[in-house]
């Protein structure tokens, strides 16, 4: 009978240790390696990532593109509010999660701003709550979300990174540094944050050592940042996400698992996907849809040999994966290690590889 529950999934952080920025260049932070066959943690760099990992492995990627989903919109008092894009249902009919002083009412209209100088701005009406902070907004100009939100959207950085105000002079920085390399399908509202370690030539250097790269999609929502706040795990309500897994890629991990060799997930994401698509004998199939796959203790692994992933908040969904698949008691130890050591923690922070 499993015993794991919420309160395993707490630990104390200093303050000072979530990184507030990324490293000045991709791939310089520092890489924490768990062997659970040794039960040994050691302290690499991520540059040391190629030579941990084995020829016939496969690195699987997620390709997500994350949109500057994050908006400021004002009422005609002047009262400002904020929001997050969620999902376009049709072009100029949009989900979106808003907060601010004073209460809403359908029949409301916004402006989105910022607009380029000389233009009126965009403008959005509440048509229908939602629940949970969520409305059906219908959107002015009509015209597809991805380039609206590159004009007035803001990158949506998680609220433990702290920046001023919407004109913050680092917000060019977070545009190109909160997105992965390879990122190329717009849909994600946060970053598969394993990910923004890779350079291109380190891809390219992990390539030539007989590693194969393939890329999937799984669009990262607003849930990953969801505290779980059930008192029992199977309480827990997963949001769902929407998944790619492409037949080629699918025969690509089947034919290279049966060879020998692993399958390296690149992020929590990754693994929630692969294991969405699993079937027992841990053979892929190819699809898409929607998952809502929670992973936690004792969750068995089918598709997944060698996890690469940050550190990750306290009572999080993906802390839980994280002891699922290394061991609860290795995960502990991992982490107060790495705090005494001083990694940093969470989206801009160090990574850990699981193998």
């Amino acid at each position: 009978m499993c015993t794991f529950g919420v309160t395993d999934l707490e630990y104390d952080l200093p303050g000072h240790l979530i990184a507030q920025h990324p490293t000045q260049q991709r791939g310089s932070s520092r890489l924490l390696v768990i062997e659970r066959a040794r039960d040994r943690l050691s302290d690499r760099r991520f540059s040391d990532l190629p030579s941990l990992l084995h020829a016939g492995d496969t690195l699987v990627l997620n390709d997500t593109r994350v949109v500057p989903a994050k908006i400021v919109a004002w009422r005609r008092s002047g009262g400002r509010i904020d929001g997050l894009f969620l999902q376009e249902t049709t072009v100029g009919q949009w989900e979106v999660m808003l907060r601010g002083r004073g209460r809403l009412r359908a029949g409301e209209t916004l402006a989105l701003g910022p607009s380029a100088a000389g233009e009126p701005p965009a403008m959005f009406e509440l048509t229908e709550r939602l629940g949970g902070g969520r409305w059906r907004v219908c959107v002015q100009p009509v015209e597809p979300a991805e380039s609206l939100l590159e004009r007035v959207g803001l990158t949506p950085l998680p609220p433990y990174i702290r920046r001023g105000s919407p004109s913050d002079e680092r917000e060019p920085v977070d545009r190109r540094r909160y997105q992965t390399v390879y990122a190329r399908r717009a849909g994600a509202v946060a970053a598969p944050t394993a990910g923004l370690h890779f350079t291109e030539a380190m891809l390219k250097t992990i390539e030539s050592a007989d590693i194969a790269i393939v890329q999937t999609t799984l669009h990262v929502g607003p849930g990953t940042f969801t505290p779980i706040k059930a008192k029992r795990l199977d309480d827990h309500r997963m949001h769902a996400e929407w998944y790619v897994l492409p037949h080629e890629v699918a025969v690509t991990l089947n034919e290279r698992r049966r060879g020998g060799g692993r399958i390296v997930a690149v992020g929590t994401s990754s693994v929630r996907l692969l294991e969405s698509c699993a079937e027992d004998n841990g053979d892929l199939r190819a699809g898409n849809g929607w998952t809502d796959l929670f992973c936690y203790p004792p969750f068995r692994f089918k598709a997944t040999d060698v996890l690469l992933t940050n550190f990750h908040l306290p009572r999080s969904t993906l802390l839980a994966l994280v002891m699922a698949f290394a061991g609860v008691e290795a995960t502990r130890r991992a982490y107060q290690h790495a705090i005494h050591e001083g990694y940093r923690f969470y989206s801009y922070g160090d990574a850990m590889l699981i193998v």
